[in-house]
């Protein structure tokens, strides 16, 4: 799984995803993100093999074209996908308001405070009651999502493996939970007014060490990672080129392997961690699937992002979001306890069944912020593209075309709507619609029009 798959179930958790979400969709691969409700793994096709797909010698690749068949079936999977992406923040919010209405949360709350009188074991208790019953209530619709997955080919992973990865995640992002409750309602019960800015400083703290600390800890619970090198000692030698073109050679000790086969046919490829654990990952499925040539730009593409710094750039900007964020729940936190406490039977903002409150008002945030972390990290996926294309500029024969022939195999792939409208483009793609990255890649060559390359000089 990508970066911050495994945080992004619980309510604060999603809260921090308003923090680093700039960075984890810009680390993903070259594949465009029509179906965000999707984790990366569950992308790709087995339709289309590598093998048989046509090279760039045989075939140019100006414009993204699907078979007749495949185009309906990527027109179809991809309506599928806008449909649940929409559904699961109407039904996300609609379980939040069912859980409010009907008392639930109060009755966890009084659950929790008769087990003991100390605050912290109450957190202990009350969190986790929340957060299953909301992620039970919403098990139906990612079961819905896994099942149209594997229908049209996009995953190969069996439901025993698919619900001990929910298992996982739910562990973790409940554990990673308790801990973000447990200071806000230490930081409100210290300071009423102010908590809202108070809670900022610890959660960035966390967030940053979370980051820091997933490729280490959390990605190996969901993967199988090892050096590239073990087994692909050529391309890291292809990829040590590229870095030393591009002037920032990365070290092979951080280039690694994905085996991402045993659950999906999907090529991808990403950039993870901050510091020390800053990495490049190459998934297994890209290497059998793609030609070196089109490897290297997707290995290039994803240089941008580690170049440009687009994680650390994602965390300082929702960051700074966050403190937005975190001031509107404050407010929204008390219009909505002066309007509805007693119907719900909240006590007040230090109720631990206000948590329930704060939840609705994030899953309102979420949905709409989605066009601006969306539209931001589309341009960061422009740079990451303009930044691939030239950095294997001299490098790889014919480099546009092998750029626009990788475009058009993730396509293939990942069944990529070929026309999406301009609407969901603008909510919700994380990445510009492949067609026009096909596109651009085919056509930009400021070195014949004598101008200047704009990262790689």
């Amino acid at each position: 799984m990508g970066l911050c798959v495994s945080v992004r179930r619980s309510v604060l958790v999603l809260c921090a995803y308003l923090c680093f979400a700039g960075a984890a969709r810009g680390s993903e691969s070259p594949a465009p993100s029509a179906h965000p409700q999707t984790p990366a793994a569950q992308a790709g096709s087995s339709e289309t093999s590598p093998s048989e797909s046509k090279t760039p010698e045989q075939t140019k690749s100006e414009q993204y074209t699907l078979p007749h068949e495949r185009q309906a079936k990527a027109v179809a999977y991809s309506r599928a996908g806008y449909t649940l992406y929409f559904a699961s923040y109407f039904l996300g919010g609609l379980f939040l308001f069912l859980i409010l209405r009907l008392g639930w949360a109060a009755k966890f709350r009084d659950i929790a405070e008769k087990v003991s009188d100390k605050k912290w074991i109450q957190g202990l208790i009350f969190v986790p009651l929340l957060f299953l019953t909301r992620d039970v209530l919403d098990l139906p619709l990612r079961l819905v999502w896994h099942s149209l997955s594997l229908h049209y080919e996009q995953s190969i992973q069996g439901w025993g493996s698919w619900f001990w990865d929910w298992t996982k995640e739910e562990s973790l992002s409940t554990a990673f939970g308790i801990v973000l409750v447990l200071i806000l309602f230490a930081v409100m019960r210290r300071s009423p007014r102010r908590w809202w800015l108070y809670f900022w400083f610890p959660a960035v703290v966390i967030l940053v060490g979370l980051i820091v600390v997933t490729p280490w800890v959390i990605d190996p619970l969901f993967n199988k990672f090892e050096p590239l090198s073990r087994e692909h000692a050529d391309l890291v030698a292809s990829i040590e080129k590229l870095t030393k073109h591009a002037g920032v050679p990365i070290p092979a000790e951080r280039m690694f392997l994905m085996v991402a086969s045993h659950k999906t046919n999907a090529i991808n490829a990403y950039v993870t961690g901050l510091g020390t654990s800053k990495r490049v990952v190459i998934w297994d499925t890209t290497i059998q699937k793609t030609s070196t040539d089109e490897s290297l730009f997707i290995v290039g593409h994803e240089l941008g992002h580690y170049v440009l710094g687009h994680v650390g750039q994602g965390l300082l900007l929702g960051a700074a979001g966050l403190v937005v964020a975190l001031y509107f729940l404050f407010q929204g936190l008390h219009w909505a306890l002066d309007r509805w406490a007693r119907d719900w039977k909240l006590y007040g903002q230090e109720d631990w069944a206000s948590l329930a409150v704060l939840l609705l008002l994030l899953q309102l945030l979420l949905f709409v912020s989605s066009p601006v972390i969306s539209g931001c990290s589309r341009m960061q996926e422009h740079a990451a593209d303009v930044y691939g294309l030239e950095v294997i500029h001299g490098l790889v024969p014919n480099s546009e075309e092998v750029a626009a022939h990788a475009f058009q195999v993730l396509g293939e792939l990942d069944l990529s709507d070929p026309n999406p409208p301009p609407f969901i483009t603008f909510w919700l793609y994380s990445h510009p619609p492949l067609a026009e990255r096909l596109v651009f890649a085919h056509t930009y060559d400021p070195w014949s029009k004598g101008e200047s390359p704009k990262y790689v000089k």
